[in-house]
C-alpha cells in the first residue's frame, strides 16, 4: 500500500463517502500477513515505496505463485520475483497471463492492471561483457519495473575503451548508471571517472580460476579510484537496481 493510497483512504474518512469499519478493513492486513509458509511484509511499499519482492530460488513454484497473488491483492505496484526457476516462472505465467518473463534475467515481473510507480528518468545499464549480460539483465528488468526508463549499454569492457567513450554522451543523459563486470570488474572505475551521475557497481562471477568467482571483482570495485561509487554483492543486479531506485526516489518528508 503506498502513502498516498492511506492518505486518500483517510480523506474518504473525512468526507464521509467510506466508513471506520470499512477503512479498519482495508488497513486490518498490515503490516505482516501470515501465508503459514511466509510472512508477507505487507506494510513495505507504505515504508520504502514499492512492495516486498519475492526471492523464488530454492521456494516452489506453488509457493511463489501464492505469494505473487496476495502480493497483487496488497498493492497496485507491480510485483517482482527473482531468480525465479524454469518450472515456477511457468507457473506464473499460467496464472497470470498478463506477467513479463525476462528469460536471461531469472525475472517475472506481475501487474495488476493499475499497477504504477512514479517515473524515474533514464537509468543506464553498462555491462563489460556479453557473459555479464543475464545480471545485467535482473538489473534492468528490475529498475524498469520499478519505473525508470533503461539504457542498456552492452560489451564495452576496458579491453576496447574505445568502446565506452564511444557512449559517453549517452551516459550524460541519465540520472545514474549501473555498472555490471566481472573479471577485474574495472569498468566502474572508467565509469565513475566520466559521469557526474550516481555509479552503482555489481561485480559478477565471470572470470577465470584467479578471479575467485566475483571476489578479485568486487574488491577492485570496493578500492576504486573514481570517488564516490557504491558497489553491491556479486551478481546482484536486483540489488543495484532497487539502489538506484532509492537515490532517485526519495523525497524527504
Amino acid at each position: 500500500m503506498l502513502s498516498e493510497e492511506v492518505k486518500a483512504l483517510l480523506e474518504a474518512v473525512e468526507k464521509g463517502t467510506v466508513t471506520v469499519d470499512e477503512a479498519l478493513g482495508r488497513l486490518r492486513r498490515l503490516p505482516v500477513e501470515d501465508l503459514g509458509f511466509a510472512q508477507l511484509d505487507t506494510h513495505r511499499e507504505l515504508r520504502q515505496g514499492f512492495p516486498e519482492a519475492i526471492y523464488a530460488e530454492k521456494k516452489t513454484p506453488e509457493q511463489t505463485v501464492a505469494i505473487a497473488r496476495r502480493m497483487l491483492e496488497a498493492t497496485s505496484a507491480p510485483v517482482l520475483a527473482t531468480r525465479v526457476p524454469e518450472p515456477t516462472a511457468q507457473a506464473l505465467l499460467d496464472e497470470f497471463p498478463g506477467a513479463l518473463h525476462n528469460e536471461p534475467a531469472r525475472l517475472v515481473v506481475v501487474r495488476s492492471r493499475d499497477s504504477s510507480l512514479p517515473a524515474l528518468g533514464t537509468v543506464a545499464v553498462i555491462c563489460a561483457g556479453t557473459s555479464d549480460l543475464p545480471v545485467a539483465e535482473e538489473a534492468a528488468g528490475t529498475a524498469e519495473a520499478l519505473g525508470a526508463v533503461v539504457d542498456r549499454i552492452v560489451d564495452v569492457g576496458v579491453a576496447g575503451l574505445h568502446r565506452l567513450l564511444a557512449v559517453q554522451d549517452r551516459l550524460s543523459a541519465t540520472r545514474a548508471v549501473i555498472v555490471v563486470a566481472g573479471m577485474e570488474g574495472a569498468l566502474a572505475s572508467l565509469v565513475g571517472g566520466i559521469t557526474s551521475a550516481p555509479v552503482i557497481a555489481v561485480p559478477t562471477s565471470i572470470g577465470y580460476g584467479s578471479s575467485f568467482d566475483g571476489l578479485a571483482a568486487l574488491l577492485a570495485m570496493l578500492n576504486s579510484c573514481a570517488a564516490g561509487i557504491s558497489v553491491t554483492n556479486i551478481d546482484n543486479g536486483f540489488g543495484a537496481a532497487v539502489c538506484a531506485h532509492r537515490m532517485l526516489a526519495h523525497r524527504p518528508a
